[in-house]
């Protein structure tokens, strides 16, 4: 299990170190963690993802397999988690950066990714490669280029990973990446 899933484990109070409890506090609402002391309400909010389908010079994609659970040893394309305070397409930068070793230019919003009962939202752009040469980070086992025909569909990480190629290549594009 993932620390982010479900509840996260927490057990204690973060204002005031008592236990936490789950309670239906309003109808139709999920219950939320509370505390037994001080009443403090604990939401678990979504945790945003950003990643990064990048188009090399000859039109082949970045993908790098994983050398990190979720997913060891399956392939994705170079994304992570946005840091707090973080605007969106400079963690989409930074991404790319840290996991294969190059600076990107932003096309567009492929789109956005979410699943019942999970807390990642991902957010999945288009990027072109502009400058760097390709390495991989030690979050990573190696590094390559792909064509559409070459992906390893089935030994993808994520259904998000599977489904942003899939949207990728059917055109799908929104050209805003604020």
């Amino acid at each position: 299990m993932h620390f982010h899933d479900k509840d996260g484990g927490y057990r204690y109070c973060p204002a005031c170190g008592h236990a936490l409890e789950s309670r239906q506090l309003k109808a139709g609402d999920p219950k939320r963690l509370v505390c037994t002391k001080c009443e403090f309400v604990l939401y678990l909010d979504p945790k945003v993802a950003v990643g990064t389908i990048i188009a090399m010079e000859d039109g082949r994609i970045v993908l790098v397999r994983r050398a990190i659970e979720p997913g060891y040893g399956r392939w994705v394309f170079p994304g992570g988690y946005v840091d707090r305070g973080e605007v969106v397409s400079s963690a989409a930068l930074r991404e790319a950066r840290e996991e294969a070793g190059i600076e990107i230019r932003l096309d567009g919003l492929v789109s956005i990714y979410s699943y019942p009962g999970r807390p990642p939202v991902i957010i999945v752009y288009a990027a072109t490669a502009t400058s760097g040469e390709l390495h991989h980070d030690d979050e990573s086992l190696e590094i390559g280029t792909f064509s559409e025909d070459e992906i390893p569909w089935s030994d993808l990480a994520f259904r998000s990973t599977h489904e942003a190629l899939r949207d990728y290549y059917a055109g799908v594009l929104h050209t805003h990446t604020r």
